[in-house]
């Protein structure tokens, strides 16, 4: 069955409709006709409320789930509600202020800056938080090895944006320091002002035009450093930060399973690209309700995301909240929209004084 629009209901269905999609989201319980009827602003009988409530389920914007008088939202009446009925709220004083302290991340690891954005808004959500970016695209400044012992060296990116990238590799074995210092020669002198989706390609065309002037050690190493970044399997292309994910077990014991479904989905990163799309049609905040994303169709939530820019006006990730359809829509819309607006501010930001 498909629902009527907004425009079908009368100010009062209206009303009774926004009133039980309301306390449904607060206590998460089936709504009966005397708990709407106690609140209405003009007198109303519960049984007139039940007959208003009858045919909003003929539409499709209720449901009973079982033998109980009470109604609650369908997928679609929650749609109705979020685009045409939701009021959004004003974020508190605390809540900006523990935003704002992503300023503090304005000179720091990127990775490290994301790390902190997902764990703020999992704390303020009371949700899982996702926070997504791709593969970076900025130009390298330097890049390092350093040996940390014969099974292992770092190595360490440095990017024009001022983010440093560390990661550890395992180094070919019988590597002399002299040949590791001329592996990092190397790779500064063909990378620098580069982008690392420029760099698998630079890399291995220089090794075979300059094959002889690198020893069979310092060649391996070279091929070792970039397949850190951009080799196949090596790590993935796109970095996701879920936080908070006990946030969606907790009050879903009923449904367990699906929840642990989605979290290996999370954990498998499966399909993740599809966040950056799903944000990337036009600014602001969007809200997937159930199976209108097919990510997490299965799991009954919703997705909050918002995407984040870069000092371009460049979309350059995405940030936002998992949680149950009974979401705190009105809270967290403003949540998750601050939060993507600072985060493109210490993109913005980053190096400057």
């Amino acid at each position: 069955m498909h629902a009527a629009p907004l425009s079908d209901l009368n100010e009062r269905s209206r009303d009774i409709f926004r009133r039980l999609v309301e306390t449904y989201i607060e206590t998460g319980e089936p709504v009966g006709s005397r708990t709407i009827a106690k609140g209405l602003d003009q007198p109303l009988s519960a049984a007139s409320v039940r007959n208003v409530m009858q045919d909003l389920e003929q539409l499709g914007f209720l449901e009973s789930p079982h033998a109980s008088a009470g109604r609650i939202p369908t997928q679609s009446g929650l749609r109705l509600f979020v685009d045409g009925l939701l009021e959004i709220g004003e974020i508190s004083a605390e809540e900006r202020a523990e935003i704002e302290k992503l300023n503090d991340d304005r000179d720091g690891d990127i990775t490290r800056a994301l790390d902190h954005a997902g764990s703020m808004l999992s704390g303020l959500s009371q949700c899982a938080s996702l926070v997504f970016a791709p593969k970076r695209e900025a130009p390298i400044r330097h890049l390092e090895i350093v040996s940390l012992n014969p099974a292992a060296a770092l190595v360490v990116l440095v990017t024009e944006d001022g983010a440093v990238e560390n990661r550890m590799i395992q180094p070919p074995p019988g590597l002399t320091p002299s040949a590791m210092r001329e592996a990092a020669n190397f790779l500064n002198a063909m990378l620098v002002g580069r982008t690392l989706s420029d760099a698998k390609e630079v890399v291995a065309r220089e090794i075979e035009r300059r094959r002889r002037e690198l020893d069979d050690t310092a060649q391996a190493l070279v091929e070792a450093g970039v397949a850190v970044w951009s080799g196949e399997g090596a790590v993935e292309p796109d970095r996701l930060v879920v936080r908070g994910r006990a946030n969606l077990l907790s009050g879903a014991a009923a449904d367990l399973d699906r929840m642990r479904k989605l979290l290996d989905d999370l954990e498998r990163k499966r399909d993740i690209a599809q966040l950056l799309d799903l944000a990337r049609e036009g600014e602001g905040v969007r809200i997937f309700i159930g199976s209108e994303n097919k990510l997490f169709s299965l799991s009954g939530s919703t997705l909050v995301i918002s995407p984040y820019m870069n000092a371009d006006r460049k979309l350059v990730g995405a940030i936002g909240v998992i949680g149950p359809t009974r979401l705190n829509y009105g809270r967290i819309v403003p949540i998750v929209d601050y939060t993507a607006r600072m985060m493109g501010e210490v993109l913005a930001g980053r190096g400057k004084p």
